[in-house]
This record gives C-alpha cells, structure tokens and sequence, in this order.
C-alpha cells in the first residue's frame, strides 16, 4: 500500500513540477499510456495523479482524449487574486489569534531580506521564491490545515502567469515595503491593520498582473 501511494505522489509530483515549470504548457494533451510511459510508470498511478491534480483545477480529463493542461484567462487570474486576498486576511487574522511566536516572525522577516538581497543583484527568480515563501509562510503559520491545503492549489494556479510576467512586470522595489507593513501589524498584534496590509498589497498585485496580460494581449496562459 505504501509502495502504492509513494508512486500516485511521485506521478503527481512530477507531472505537477512540468506543468509549473512550462514543460507541459496550457493546451498541452497526452493520452494516459503515453504519459504513463514518460514516467515510466504503469497506468493506475498516473491515472490517480492526474484525478488529483484536476481537483485542483490544473488539468482535465477526459475518456479517450487523456489529460489536457488547462489554460488560465485574465479572468481566471482575477479570480484566483480575489481568494487569496480573502484566504490571506483571514489567516493573519488567524496568526494573530494564535500569538506568532519569535521563530514565526524571524523567518517572515528573512524572507523580506531575501527579496531585497535578490532584487539588488537583479535575480528576479530568486526574488519571486522568496516573495511567494513570504505568502505561503502566512498561510502555514495560520495552523488552519484546510485553509493550508486550499491556498496552496490556488498558488499552483496563479504560478504559471507569474512567471510569465516576472520579467515583464516593473522592477518591484515595493513589495518588500508592503511585507514589512504586514509584518509590523503581525508583531503587534493589530489584526485589523494586517488584514488590510495583506488586501492592499494582493491587490496590488492582482491589478498588476492582469494589467500586463492584457497589455500583451494574452488571452489565456
């Protein structure tokens, strides 16, 4: 059984890791033995990999067509912006409740130095892991396991037009000023004010993000 479960998680993660990656990019469609081929693997894994990850909304599935990676609209990012805002402001809130503890707020803290060691020596990647461990930091030290699981699919999700803006997007030599404002609510214990730090500054983002895709024209990723 755990021979079973351990290669549905490595099909899962591997096909996950190429459609983040571009590898298998929107519209991309393979029939289930050919993927399970590619994995090297037999077809019952990769057949439960592929219902797991159409959950949450990175692929569908269809009898005979095999799996195809869906595509994501400005539309779509809007709404993926619009429940993080949510999901966010409720886990600060949250965190808050729960009391951070110092390690908590050290490790928020590090990731804004990251950023800003990233951003001055112009590693735009290394910049977006560390913005993108800042927001997933808030949601795991909320302690609310179904926001957890609920959050980290809509990140999936949003991934991929990230990236893709990342060196389209303007410098962003405000984003770490925006996660400190978020933080200084945290260390004082104002939920009210880190719930509003965390909406203006998702929004933000989100009003950016669609802006460029728009802008290029992108009617779908």
């Amino acid at each position: 059984m755990k021979a079973r479960q351990f290669l549905v998680d490595e099909a899962y993660r591997r096909i996950k890791q190429a459609i983040l990656l571009g590898e298998m990019p929107p519209g991309f469609q393979q029939m289930e033995q050919d993927l399970a081929n590619r994995l090297g693997m037999s077809r019952t894994p990769v057949r439960e990999a592929i219902i797991r990850l159409q959950s949450e909304g990175l692929v569908e599935f269809r009898s005979r067509r095999g799996m195809r990676v869906l595509p994501i609209s400005p539309d779509d990012i809007r709404d993926l912006y619009d429940l993080l805002i949510c999901l966010e402001a409720q886990a600060v809130e949250r965190l808050i409740e729960n009391r951070p503890t110092k390690d908590q707020i050290a490790a928020l803290e590090q990731t804004i130095a990251d950023m800003e060691e990233a951003l001055g020596k112009d590693d735009l990647e290394r910049w977006a892991a560390n913005d993108e461990r800042f927001h997933r930091l808030l949601i795991e030290f909320c302690g609310n396991e179904r926001l957890i699981r609920v959050a980290r699919a809509i990140w999936d999700q949003a991934h991929r037009a990230r990236m893709v803006i990342l060196r389209l997007r303007p410098r962003p030599v405000n984003s770490a000023t925006e996660h400190r404002a978020v933080v200084a609510a945290i260390r004082k214990r104002n939920a009210a004010r880190a719930r509003e730090a965390c909406r203006r500054h998702r929004t933000n983002a989100k009003h950016m993000v669609i802006g460029i895709l728009r802008d290029l024209r992108l009617t779908q990723l």
